[in-house]
């Protein structure tokens, strides 16, 4: 394992973040805040509770889980889709590196971003509503898990895209609806029984109440089946990142 080759293209990406502080760590703070004051103000008024716990900080997890998504996707798309769009692939091919050490590095600084930017987002929701966390260390594992496998199904991503308007294709037309309409913002509980199953074959459904639950101890499908979905999603990026380089697709091309 070549650990020199994986912590400077670590340390790489990770230097992108600082010097793009603004974009990188400040607006997605900044949009999150705005989330929670328009839904916690607007609609908290309305719904005091879900489950005896207070609408705006029922929320806290959804809303944190949003940014994980996006951010991890977006973070590591945008980390393997440049060096494609200015041709220095192929000299980070024709490198001494393996394609492990490859994935590890791109996908460990994206991961990094992500969870260094959610808990930021966890210490600015604190400041808005009295929050408690059950199962810190359960926290911690579905933020890091979730951010790793987010930040893999980003990598495919971006090698899949063939433009900077692809990168943000799927990011804004699937994975938010979906985050919109897998519980963040309410309890699938309170819909319809129809609706309600529709809801359960929404992977975000599984993410964000396993979340839910390490703060609260309540959530909207087994925590067991929660974690099991997670692991399963990660497992299927793994594999598809291993046929990419096995394959050579869209890389060599």
């Amino acid at each position: 394992m070549n650990f020199y080759a994986i912590r400077a293209i670590y340390l790489f990406e990770m230097a992108r973040t600082w010097r793009t502080l603004l974009q990188s760590i400040v607006s997605p703070v900044v949009s999150t805040s705005l989330y929670f004051v328009v839904f916690g103000a607007a609609i908290g008024s309305r719904i005091s509770e879900i489950n005896g716990i207070s609408y705006g900080a029922f929320i806290v997890p959804g809303l944190i889980m949003l940014s994980l998504l996006t951010q991890s996707i977006s973070n590591a798309s945008f980390g393997i889709y440049f060096p494609k769009f200015v041709g220095t692939i192929y000299e980070l091919l024709s490198a001494p590196v393996s394609y492990l050490e490859i994935v590890i590095s791109y996908v460990g600084a994206a991961a990094s971003k992500s969870i260094l930017l959610g808990l930021i987002i966890l210490a600015t929701a604190a400041l808005f509503v009295p929050l408690q966390i059950q199962h810190p260390v359960w926290m911690l594992v579905f933020l890091v898990l979730t951010a790793v496998t987010f930040s893999l199904f980003g990598f495919i991503i971006g090698i899949w895209a063939g433009s900077f308007e692809q990168l943000q294709l799927v990011p804004l037309l699937i994975v938010t609806p979906l985050t919109f309409l897998g519980g963040s913002f309410y309890s699938i509980d309170m819909l319809p029984p129809f609706w309600r199953t529709v809801s359960l074959f929404n992977p975000v459904v599984y993410l964000v109440s396993g979340f839910r639950w390490s703060f609260f101890g309540i959530s909207d499908v087994n925590v067991g089946i929660s974690l099991a979905m997670t692991l399963v999603f990660l497992a299927a990026c793994l594999i598809a990142v291993w046929w990419i380089f096995r394959t050579g697709w869209r890389i060599k091309a």
